[in-house]
């Protein structure tokens, strides 16, 4: 049989309330959890006889619902009663019971006998149900579900729903099998406004096993995706600095396009701190502001004496109140134009340091705030921004910070002139200005650069010649001009200037062949390439030296014109530089199994320009040599090493290799070694050795590792030691750590434990995204993606939809 029939309304989505909210904050990073150890069994089974639930929930109301059943009794428009395999069918919502019993004048229902229900979601058993469709009320006795979109199961003696409310009683809800209850969430009732999107449980228990943990008496959570004011669940953990460490966060939802974290915190070796995330969206943009505020921090009574002690500038040591602000923001002006800061405030060089307890290394020596707004077209970009750099280390003077620059304008373009010709031009004008003004005074500078070149290409060769002008010019005070005239023994000039010509040739060339290598078909590559680099020579002696260092050699350095960042300094240059390096790729796969490049740069003529008057020369001749190398041995294995060879010295400028190998489907090994000579004065700059690891015992145990130390400083610098567990639904991790925390070398301990339950949060410090950042390949998907062009000291992203097309 078969007729159109309203289907019953199921409201059953609170049934999965408890696992809507939680006071755990949930990871903060983008790893989905590990289900792999969970059975295949599920506590609702498919039922044989329902259609695949497939379709649009959205479409349901729209559509007719289909009945069937073995008999059929009862009088059309009064009372029917379907009985024998009775089943629903509405879209993707399918309903089936033994009997159904339908009462027309009071439009009330009852269906018994192995009730089962089942959408796109969920599956749902229940002993029975009834319901009064004029009054809209509804009860379902003996509940037992199982979610489908996300893992969770449970159960319910009864729910009972009228309209949009309703209550659940002696509910439950876990993402661990049935009869392997690692942790289960239980509530006395819990009621339920789906209008509102949010829920009031009463008496709710976390268990561990059959022992409760947790209990709740009373707390309101979100049924859907509006946010909710609430409880966060706290994070705890214990250092040597901190002491034993609770922090609490409380979620206020003030507005739709703006909400605000409240995180008092108590660190019992430190006192009460007060911690604040505020953020806000608006229409093409968003922002963050965190506060901090640490009152009478007993560390600065405790640490005083031992600051004396160390002869620490009274200006860069701790203040009695402390704090921290920070501001992230962004906001699209229109397609072409936005505008973005990034603002930081510390009351102190320590204050940083203090209150840290990542795993990220050490605290840095100083801190930029920068805003601006910034555009960029098809053959343009621009920008007007300043920025304000603010100490770090309190072990150092404010003359180490970079100058401010208040402000800095820039305008990049570049554009096809006719068919053979790319013509461009570059400029830059900014204001520099010093924390310590007195000992470093500042000025203005104005540089431009525009520049013509001729690409010439064919399918497997290219040359580009380019000729380029560069005018630079300054307004300085008037003591930094004297400064500079003492140093010259010059006479003082406040507007000093240098220009000269640069030119270019870049030419390659590409061959290719089919090859065997290790019996397997590649493509084998060799790419010899030129650069030639010509600029005569300028006495830049009476120049400032606002923002230019230096560049360390490097692969990328043999393809510059000029070796000195920044304005500075141009480089005068009559070289060459030869490079050479081939390839081979999997015909199969695609993959790079190896690649090799080696580089050298001839001098024809001595490079006089340095940093400084007293800057060594680099005398006509040859470079460094620079070879580079990567090898994936096999699918689990590969090496890489770098290597700079001074033929002048007869020694090694740097030495670096760095191995990987992958141990099953989750497990890694690392090891680096990183050495660095100073080809100007032969003194080892570093030497360090980086040995991480991630190994699984079985499928449930894994040992976690990381020794980083220097071997020039005979100074361990971060050693991590933990052991992590895992299940199908619950996962913890112990984390022992010692590592520097400043410039001096000093060190601290930290000890954290953090538990997961899987689908519902985490309890304690956040620990896998700070393993994840110190174990390359902890998480394993993170070795196939390409890193960020820029990595900062935050984390924060700022939106660039509808913007730069």
């Amino acid at each position: 049989m078969r007729q159109a029939f309203r289907l019953l309304p199921l409201p059953l989505c609170i049934v999965c309330a408890l696992a809507a909210h939680h006071p755990v904050a949930m990871a903060d990073d983008d790893i989905e959890p590990d289900w792999s150890l969970c059975p295949i069994v599920e506590s609702v089974p498919d039922f044989p006889d329902a259609q695949p639930a497939s379709g649009d929930p959205a479409d349901r109301a729209s559509l007719p619902t289909d009945i069937a059943g073995d008999s059929l009794t009862g009088v059309d428009g009064e009372n029917l009663e379907y009985s024998g395999n009775v089943t629903l069918r509405r879209g993707d919502q399918f309903l089936g019971a033994d009997n159904i019993e339908y009462h027309n004048q009071s439009a009330t229902y009852i269906a018994t006998g192995r009730v089962r229900y089942q959408d796109s979601g969920m599956r749902l058993m229940a002993e029975r149900l009834e319901g009064d469709q004029d009054a809209d009320t509804h009860r379902v006795d003996n509940v037992a579900y199982q979610l489908t979109e996300r893992r969770g199961n449970g159960g319910a003696e009864r729910i009972e729903m009228k309209g949009s409310q309703g209550a659940l009683y002696g509910s439950t809800y876990s993402t661990c099998p049935p009869d392997d209850r690692w942790w289960e969430l239980r509530a006395e009732r819990i009621d339920i406004d789906n209008d509102k999107g949010e829920g009031i449980a009463r008496g709710a228990t976390l268990r561990l096993g059959k022992v409760p943990v947790l209990y709740m008496p009373i707390f309101a959570f979100p049924t859907d995706n509006r946010r909710r004011t609430g409880l966060l669940y706290p994070s705890i953990s214990y250092s040597s600095r901190n002491g034993f460490d609770w922090r609490q966060p409380i979620y206020l939802n003030l507005a739709p396009h703006y909400d605000m974290t409240l995180e008092p915190r108590l660190m019992t070796n430190r006192g009460f701190l007060l911690g604040t995330e505020f953020r806000y969206r608006s229409n093409g943009g968003r922002g963050t502001l965190d506060l901090e505020f640490l009152p009478s921090d007993k560390l600065t009574r405790d640490g005083l004496q031992e600051e004396i002690d160390e002869n620490i500038r009274p200006e860069n040591r701790r203040k009695d109140d402390r704090g921290l602000l920070r501001f992230n923001g962004v906001q699209n002006v229109n397609r072409y134009w936005q505008a973005r800061t990034r603002l930081t405030w510390t009351s102190d060089p320590r204050y940083i340091e203090d209150s840290s307890s990542n795993l990220n290394g050490r605290t840095n020596f100083s801190y930029k705030s920068d805003l601006g707004i910034y555009g960029r077209g098809r053959t343009w970009d621009a920008g007007v921004m300043a920025d304000y750099w603010q100490l770090g280390d309190y072990t150092r003077a404010e003359t180490i910070l970079a100058y401010h620059r208040l402000p800095r304008t820039y305008a990049n373009w570049e554009d096809s002139i006719g068919p053979w010709f790319v013509a461009g031009a570059s400029a830059e004008a900014i204001r520099f200005e010093h924390a310590d003004s007195h000992a470093r005074p500042g000025g203005s500078r104005l540089d431009m650069k525009p520049w013509v070149s001729m690409p010439l290409e064919g399918a497997a060769w290219f040359v580009t010649p380019t000729l380029a002008w560069r005018y630079t010019t300054y307004d300085l005070e008037d003591r930094l001009a004297r400064q500079l005239a003492n140093s010259n023994g010059t006479e003082p000039d406040t507007s000093p200037s240098r220009s000269l010509p640069i030119g270019t040739v870049d030419a390659g060339v590409y061959f290719d062949r089919t090859t065997l290598f290790r019996g397997e078909a590649h493509t084998q590559t060799l790419e010899p390439r030129l650069f030639y680099v010509n600029a005569p020579y300028r006495d830049q002696s009476g120049l400032p030296r606002f923002d230019t260092q230096a560049m360390s050699y490097s692969w990328g350095q043999l393809f510059r014109d000029n070796r000195f960042t920044g304005a500075d300094r141009q480089a005068d240059a009559n070289q060459l530089t030869l490079a050479l390096t081939t390839r081979l790729v999997s015909d199969e796969t695609g993959r790079e199994r190896l690649s090799a490049s080696i580089g050298q740069i001839r001098y024809f003529e001595d490079s006089r320009v340095g940093l400084t008057a007293t800057s060594p020369v680099i005398e006509q001749g040859k470079s460094a040599w620079i070879a580079d190398a990567n090898y994936e041995i096999n699918d689990r294995w590969s090496i890489g090493t770098t290597y700079h060879w001074n033929p002048a010295s007869r020694q090694e400028d740097l030495a670096s290799v760095r191995t990987r190998y992958l141990i099953g489907d989750d497990g890694v090994v690392n090891f680096g070694y990183r050495y660095r000579r100073s080809a100007n004065t032969g003194d080892d700059l570093l030497e360090q050795v980086d040995f991480s690891f991630l190994y699984p015992i079985n499928p449930s145990w894994s040992l976690v590792g990381r020794y980083y130390y220097s071997l020039l400083d005979n100074q361990l610098l971060e050693g991590i030691a933990g052991v992590q567990w895992d299940s199908c639904c619950m996962s913890a991790r112990l984390v022992g750590r010692r590592y520097v925390r400043n410039f001096r070398g000093d060190m601290n301990d930290a000890i954290q434990l953090e538990i997961e339950f899987k689908g519902l949060g985490s309890a304690g410090p956040e620990t896998r995204s700070r393993l994840r950042r110190a174990i390359l390949g902890y998480h394993r998907e993170d070795l196939y993606l390409t890193p960020p062009p820029e990595v900062g000291v935050d984390d924060g992203e700022v939106p660039t939809d509808d913007f730069f097309p």
